[in-house]
């Protein structure tokens, strides 16, 4: 569990999970992928790469003063990870709002037919779970 029951999520905002000094990439992310990048934190933390996690509870309208805030502190450089395709999503939202800001966003999301199976399989074929995000990650600060 992320959230208390009391907790407030305004329409149009954002809310930063996990950020400290240093961070190298700001990664959002939404839903079952958002539990993804909390785990590749942990994992990018032991190997001494901070990343800022937002959860992105609300995409339209989208909380970009959030996340541009937190892409300015991560040398303009954004991971968003959805669980679906990437047009018309998350990734291309968070592009369509700061691209113009000099933001450079990379995305992961599926990109073949989906298929049935476990939540765990399914995320790690896909390229969306916590091992991708970390993969990804260490191939934008290298």
């Amino acid at each position: 569990m992320i959230y208390k029951n009391d907790e407030q999520f305004p329409i149009g905002g954002a809310k930063v999970l996990k950020q400290s000094a240093g961070d190298k990439v700001t990664v959002v992310a939404a839903g079952v992928t958002l539990f993804e990048a909390l785990k590749a934190a942990d994992a990018l933390a032991k190997q001494d790469i901070g990343i800022t996690v937002i959860d992105a509870y609300s995409i339209k309208p989208l909380g970009n003063d959030v996340i541009r805030s937190a892409a300015q502190k991560t040398n303009n450089t954004v991971l968003t990870v959805e669980d679906h395709y990437p047009e018309g999503g998350l990734g291309d939202t968070v592009a369509g709002e700061l691209s113009a800001d000099g933001i450079r966003v990379h995305k992961l999301a599926v990109t073949e037919i989906p298929r049935s199976g476990k939540m765990e399989e399914l995320l790690a074929k896909y390229g969306i779970d916590a091992a991708a995000i970390v993969k990804r990650v260490k191939a934008l600060v290298s």
